[in-house]
């Protein structure tokens, strides 16, 4: 388990607008932790940084069609 208490939380420059934006949080080594920023109490994700790193390559290249 990762302790978040002392998270520095940013809005990922890749979040949509109109509220539906994606924080995370970095210093970890290993890990990206993932929240959702209309709910930061609600928890987060804490993604292997390698797959984190898979999923932001994978948005970059336009691999998610616009909903």
């Amino acid at each position: 388990m990762v302790d978040l208490s002392g998270a520095s939380w940013r809005k990922s420059s890749y979040s949509g607008n109109g509220g539906t934006c994606v924080e995370v949080a970095d210093g970890f080594p290993g890990v990206m932790p993932v929240r959702d920023s209309k709910d930061p109490e609600g928890g987060a994700l804490v993604v292997p940084a390698d797959a984190w790193r898979a999923f932001v390559g994978a948005v970059k290249a336009g691999s998610f069609p616009n909903a």
